[in-house]
């Protein structure tokens, strides 16, 4: 198969499916402004966030991960995996009905706003940080993901055929060093990036509305089709594949009789991706900023419940394709990769017909790029709105969006020089923890947002960075030491619940002791 695929037709489909985001980006950016950018002017249609949102909630992570932990041992294996997704359900209710009415009632930008008018400066402006450092290191850790594959696969073999060594004038010299520094890893990152700004920069929310329509169209599509291409491998149709995974180990959803030390076990995985859900869309500007692009609180809730139980329908397509795939495998004698993200590629790219492997390039950027753009605008709107104090300094438009433009380019810089920090690690491992550790900070946005919810007290605000901070930390050391301390047991995603109430017990303990006036939803 890669010998069919070779760089430069993986390039020229790269290219193809760019010049077509590039092209939406030109049609959809039209007199865009910063309300356009930040929010579209609210009049994005609630059908195609639903949609568009399926693309952003998953990642490259997603895509090449839930099939591959199908067959793995450990959490979320056979079909456990949607445990977690019903649990999602409970959690978009709880967004719907509790957290959009009060964003749209006070008719937020940046959600994090919001603490400031409940809790204080400082809480604010903690809060809004929690949430660049987590999105900084996510984003770049999934783009980190996604570069790595690009330049293994395309870019670096690229490189290899370049000879300095053959004799040319100055100027073929001095273009492939270029186009040997641009086939470099730096430069596989730099291009990677620089796609992303060259169609986000002017619309912002505008565009990403469409562009991820476009993106999750491609990534389900690749998803469907590969499900097909190993039908035809296997000589069966959709009702002889559905039979053969009834049939195999990998078809189990409900784990009940594992106790609470077992990863898959039901209630844990429900109540942790209830959790998720809230903390990670509810709380998280990346992904709220597209719910609140809808026209009024009625259309924004009509797109959360679709896109909920659209997504429900998407992990099943996800954890059928993981099934097939080791079944598929164990059927032509390929062993399992010890790390099982690899699965999929393997499969795609060197036992299927061409045309999966393709699908699944495209379907693997679509599924990085739709997370990764809205995180570039969502990083850029809120250090615009919550450092910059955009709508309360009377700054003129075109000089807000001279400044916003700054920021935007300021954001991919820093995105860029995170990865090239990761290469430079070259320990995969240390890497992951990285990401999880970032996962800790969503536990105090958690805190400050039940706290200025469910009570009405204010709380001494100098201090409330100091809780958050501590709240993370110990959160840490109980995960890392709960099975020792606590007969085996092990919290996994219920960490975010740990995190969160401990963030929430500490603002109690900084908290004045009289009842305030509260901004509770309506």
């Amino acid at each position: 198969m890669l010998n069919q695929l070779t760089p430069i037709t993986i390039i020229g489909i790269i290219a193809a499916y760019f010049l077509l985001l590039i092209l939406v980006s030109l049609l959809t950016s039209r007199r865009a402004d910063n309300e356009d950018f930040f929010l579209a002017g609210r009049k994005s249609p609630w059908f195609l966030v639903a949609f568009g949102m399926i693309g952003a909630s998953l990642s490259g992570v997603t895509f090449i991960s839930i099939p591959g932990v199908v067959g793995a041992d450990g959490a979320n294996k056979a079909f456990s995996y949607l445990q977690l997704v019903f649990g999602y359900l409970l959690g978009y209710i709880v967004i719907a009905q509790v957290l959009m009415p009060l964003y749209y009632r006070l008719n937020l930008t940046s959600i994090y706003t919001y603490l400031e008018e409940r809790l204080g400066f400082y809480s604010y402006k903690t809060g809004a940080a929690f949430f660049l450092l987590s999105r900084v290191i996510g984003s770049s850790f999934r783009l980190y993901l996604v570069a790595v594959v690009l330049y293994h696969f395309v870019f670096g073999p690229m490189g290899e055929m370049i000879d300095l060594t053959a004799q040319s004038s100055f100027l073929i010299k001095l273009l492939k060093y270029i186009a040997l520094a641009l086939t470099s890893f730096e430069g596989t990152v730099a291009i990677t990036i620089l796609l992303i700004w060259v169609y986000t920069f002017k619309g912002g929310i505008k565009t990403i509305v469409w562009t991820d329509t476009l993106q999750t169209i491609a990534m389900i599509t690749a998803v469907v089709l590969t499900i097909v291409g190993i039908g035809q491998a296997l000589e069966t149709n959709v009702s002889g594949m559905i039979g053969m995974i009834r049939a195999s180990d990998y078809s189990q959803v409900f784990f009940f009789k594992g106790g609470w030390n077992d990863p898959n076990n039901f209630f844990k995985q429900f109540i942790s991706g209830a959790l998720i859900t809230i903390v990670m869309t509810g709380l998280d500007q990346d992904m709220m900023q597209k719910n609140l692009s809808c026209k009024n609180i009625r259309d924004a809730q009509k797109n959360m419940y679709t896109f909920s139980v659209v997504l429900v329908f998407v992990n099943v397509l996800f954890l059928t394709l993981g099934a097939l795939l080791y079944l598929y495998a164990a059927s032509i004698g390929v062993s399992v990769p010890e790390q099982t993200d690899q699965l999929y590629p393997l499969i795609a790219l060197k036992h299927l017909a061409p045309s999966v492997g393709i699908l699944f390039i495209i379907g693997l950027i679509a599924a990085a790029y739709s997370s990764a753009d809205s995180a570039l605008t969502a990083l850029t709107t809120s250090f615009c709105v919550d450092f910059l104090d955009f709508q309360k300094k009377e700054i003129p438009e075109e000089e807000k969006i001279k400044q916003r433009r700054m920021v935007h380019i300021g954001v991919s810089i820093v995105i860029f020089a995170t990865i090239i920090a990761f290469n430079a690690i070259n320990n995969t491992a240390v890497i992951s923890q990285l990401f999880v550790a970032a996962g800790y900070t969503y536990g105090p946005i958690l805190g400050l947002f039940a706290f200025g919810i469910l009570t009405s007290y204010q709380v001494k605000d100098k201090w409330a960075w100091l809780v958050c901070l501590i709240a993370p930390i110990l959160s840490y050391i109980l995960n890392a030491n709960s099975a020792n301390w606590f007969w085996g047991f092990q919290f996994g995603f219920l960490i975010i619940a740990v995190n969160g109430l401990l963030t929430f017990l500490g603002l109690w303990l900084i908290a004045e002791k009289k009842p305030q006036p509260t901004l509770h939803p309506e």
